[in-house]
């Protein structure tokens, strides 16, 4: 297994800039998560008016209220049931990868439902704090959430892919994905509970960099130079892992999560963001192994196409980014 990582074989250089191929198609803006959120405040007891604070991208796109709630756009009365029982939205899943509903009372404390094509239903109970079905409801929502943040944001993916191809033996692989993680979840925590902010074209346009830099390194690796990430792999892993944190923030910090449930949101989100990212290594490792054992001939030439392949699609999003950002 270690010689895998020790010698790149061109042979391998087309499952990669395949994959990387098919990554920018996905999604064009590579964090973007297309979320809309709805606001129900409570004007008289169980009668609420509802608006959106981030409108969706479909007109067509509507919340599903419980069945004895009678929602008349604006206003949503459920009588004296009360907001209670199952919510869902139609149309989650095809423009629209999560939608939110948050709930102001006339007394209590703001709630706050997060749904996904993952999980496109939610209980909602009158006492959430004491209720175990809303805690796994929570789990289950931003878990899903943060894989799915995770595979959309094909910035990320690249940057890890670039280490995969870099990184040399198995146990510094291990090393440098630990740090990156251990880094993006502090910046997470730190962005999210506000103790540090940065802006988010300029956050973006020096991620787009950071994926450049590696490109770079990776080039500079095949043409026998030893460069920083080749040296120190967790060391670079770990400072820009706490640029990519603060970009995993922008998915929960728009959101407007009520404080109570904002450290257990924060902690599912990272386990679905560590979920998925694991999930894209083993993926790309054992497409690695499988071509590996094909033993396929391809021209040498071919060994450069990732580099460029990542190198190119990131500066493409760096020049993007900073019009935007210069433009604004």
């Amino acid at each position: 297994m270690t010689g895998l990582f020790v010698r790149m074989s061109s042979r391998l250089a087309w499952l990669v800039a395949a994959i990387g191929v098919m990554l920018p198609a996905t999604v064009a803006p590579a964090h973007e998560a297309s979320m809309a959120v709805m606001v129900l405040r409570e004007v008289a007891p169980n009668h609420y008016v509802g608006y959106w604070s981030l409108p969706p991208s479909d007109e067509r796109f509507q919340p599903i209220f419980p069945e004895h709630c009678t929602w008349v756009q604006p206003e949503l009365d459920c009588g004296q049931l009360g907001f209670t029982g199952k919510l869902s939205f139609e149309g989650l899943g095809s423009k629209q990868s999560a939608a939110m509903i948050r709930v102001l009372p006339q007394t209590g404390s703001p709630q706050a439902y997060t749904l996904t094509a993952a999980h496109p239903a939610v209980t909602v109970a009158r006492e959430p704090g004491r209720d175990l079905a809303v805690w796994l409801d929570l789990a289950d929502t931003y878990v899903n959430l943060g894989i799915d943040h995770i595979l959309r944001g094909i910035d990320h993916l690249l940057f890890v892919l670039g280490l995969i191809w870099i990184v040399r033996g198995r146990w510094m692989l291990i090393h440098t994905i630990t740090a990156f993680t251990i880094a993006h979840s502090l910046s997470l925590a730190a962005a999210t509970f506000g103790w540090v902010g940065v802006p988010e074209k300029p956050l973006n346009a020096a991620i787009a960099l950071s994926i450049i830099f590696v490109g770079v390194e990776i080039v500079r690796m095949r043409q026998g130079h030893m460069g920083l990430t080749a040296r120190y792999p967790w060391v670079v892993a770990f400072l820009f892992g706490l640029l990519h944190g603060l970009g995993f923030a922008t998915a929960l910090t728009t959101l407007g999560i009520p404080q109570a449930t904002l450290p257990f949101a924060l902690a599912f989100f990272n386990i679905g963001v560590e979920i998925g990212q694991l999930a894209f290594v083993f993926l790309v490792l054992a497409l690695m192994w499988a071509h590996r054992r094909a033993e396929a001939t391809l021209p040498q030439w071919s060994a450069q196409i990732p580099a460029y392949l990542i190198g190119g699609l990131a500066s493409f999003w760096f020049l993007e980014r900073l019009q935007i950002m210069l433009s604004a």
